[in-house]
């Protein structure tokens, strides 16, 4: 993965948003979304002025990463950059949109569900798609099967995720990062609530921070370590299964009793 990706893959889950009043909302949600350590968004042109939203909340939060979503037209990427935007999401495989983001020398992320996707999406060299929309259109299992004869990519579901199935996709090595509007509904942005978006993202770091910690743990083989790290290792392994899993249903709003799986 590039530099772009790489960072937005450690954060695991980025924000879709969809701002119908930017001069008013850009800057204290890009505030709101780095308070909960999720600098990053998707700005979708599903909402006129979806540039002038990406150039507010770079100018509000020049660390953030903000892209724009819902990308159909080559004006649209030319919009996207000249507003500071740094990646393109589109939501289907359109090769003359791929190639002209290449050529503007942005990274996209172009919607692929389907074989046919995938093979189009190789002859251009990419290494991160987008899948959308996930739950819709087959959910991890599909995005598992895909990756046997695909294992060259990474993939960033967007549809149907939630706190409830977040652990469930971050668990997969093939899930680079999670999209998401859960924490950025038109119902919190447009009463203005940057603390409950705030709490959201943090939710959402959370459960990426326990799993991934989990599944780093299990991987380290115990010929690789001393006596005394190894039984470190197995204590940290109990201590992921035993609680850390609960916990992580319990910030997702369930009771902790395990419904998560890995």
């Amino acid at each position: 993965m590039n530099v772009l990706s790489k960072a937005i893959s450690d954060i695991g889950v980025v924000p879709v948003i969809k701002l119908c009043n930017p001069e008013r909302d850009a800057a204290p949600l890009a505030s709101a979304l780095c308070a909960g350590n999720v600098p990053v968004a998707e700005v979708t042109f599903r909402a006129a002025g979806a540039d002038t939203a990406i150039r507010l909340m770079k100018e509000a939060c020049p660390e953030m990463m903000v892209g724009a979503g819902t990308v159909t037209e080559t004006a649209q990427i030319d919009a996207a950059i000249a507003a500071g935007g740094q990646f393109i999401v589109t939501p289907g495989f359109d090769a003359e949109l791929v190639a002209y983001a290449q050529e503007k020398n942005i990274p996209i992320y172009p919607g692929c569900t389907t074989p046919s996707d995938y093979h189009a999406a190789l002859k251009f060299g990419l290494e991160v798609l987008k899948f959308f929309p996930a739950e819709q259109s087959g959910g991890l299992a599909k995005i598992k099967a895909m990756s046997a004869p695909f294992p060259q990519f990474k993939v960033m579901p967007t549809g149907g995720i939630s706190l409830k199935n977040l652990a469930d996709y971050i668990a997969s090595p093939v899930i680079a990062a999670c999209g998401g509007s859960y924490m950025v509904t038109a119902e919190l942005i447009d009463s203005q609530n940057w603390k409950e978006i705030s709490r959201l993202c943090q939710k959402s770091r959370n459960i990426v921070d326990a799993v991934r910690l989990g599944a780093a743990v299990k991987d380290i083989p115990d010929t690789a370590l001393s006596s005394e790290a190894s039984a470190l290792k197995h204590s940290v392994e109990d201590d992921y299964n035993m609680v850390t899993l609960p916990e992580v249903e319990k910030l997702a709003g369930g009771d902790g009793s395990g419904g998560i799986q890995r």
